[in-house]
């Protein structure tokens, strides 16, 4: 009798602890607030820069989120996104004839350089024209996609760490505070979960992870916030610091702080 009461209060207790687990759950408002500021963040907020193709990058960046899109044949040391987001298009109830044709004709990029690009974009191709207003036009996908994203990153991020109780406190404690939604979802899509071993300079990564495992604090709300924006700057500049110097990296550490700025407000 003994034994079977204790197991079914082992029983309860599972259950209480399962039933209290925090949970990622945005409204609608704060999906396509999100989705706004990363469109500004990634575009400032210029429909034309939905589709562009980054100096000193070998891939075109398309989206609200720039997500990136590689050639045939390339080989990169980045997560590539963009065929994810077609799919997600086709996942919630897009024909493949809705896309713009440019968008299903291939897996790969259409364009084999950034110059031939911006030679079509200045020419006013009507397939680069078409992407431009579908991308503008149905963004509510794109957000989503980044939010799924989000979801899925948590347990990969905690199973990459020698950390994960630390990783998901920190994570919990920026998504329970009022407005943390947003730098969670912005950076993730920014710079990524920081699992992929291929997105290191001397073995260091940059991504979400990073910035988590570098939290300290234990407060939720403005505290929360100002640590992660801390973090994330620390982080960043660290690799800077250590990315080769033909990339040139300097020159985005402006751009990068005023966006990890904004996650404190």
């Amino acid at each position: 009798m003994k034994k079977k009461l204790l197991a079914l209060m082992l029983l309860l207790t599972s259950f209480t602890l399962w039933a209290e687990e925090p949970t990622l759950n945005p409204t609608s408002e704060e999906l396509k607030a999100a989705g706004q500021r990363i469109f500004q963040n990634e575009t400032g907020g210029k429909k034309e820069l939905l589709v562009h193709w980054n100096v000193g990058e070998d891939f075109p960046s398309l989206g609200i989120g720039h997500f990136i899109w590689f050639k045939r044949g390339a080989n990169e040391p980045f997560t590539e996104s963009f065929p994810g987001l077609v799919k997600a298009y086709l996942d919630n109830g897009y024909k493949s004839s809705d896309l713009p044709k440019i968008m299903t004709a291939t897996p790969y990029a259409p364009w084999n350089s950034r110059e031939e690009f911006l030679a079509k974009k200045e020419a006013n191709d009507k397939d680069i024209l078409a992407l431009i207003d579908f991308l503008y036009e149905h963004q509510e996908v794109q957000v989503r996609y980044i939010m799924d994203r989000l979801v899925a990153a948590l347990p990969l991020m905690m199973e990459a760490s020698s950390r994960p109780d630390h990783v998901k406190q920190q994570f919990y404690r920026v998504a329970q505070s009022p407005g943390g939604f947003y730098p969670l979802i912005d950076y993730v899509n920014f710079k990524g979960e920081g699992i992929n071993p291929n997105e290191r300079y001397k073995n260091v990564g940059w991504g979400l992870l990073q910035v988590l495992e570098t939290m300290k604090g234990t407060k939720t709300g403005k505290p929360a916030l100002k640590d992660f924006s801390s973090a994330a700057a620390k982080v960043l500049n660290q690799r800077i610091k250590l990315s080769p110097i033909e990339r040139g990296e300097d020159r985005w550490r402006e751009g990068w702080m005023a966006r990890v700025r904004t996650y404190a407000q």
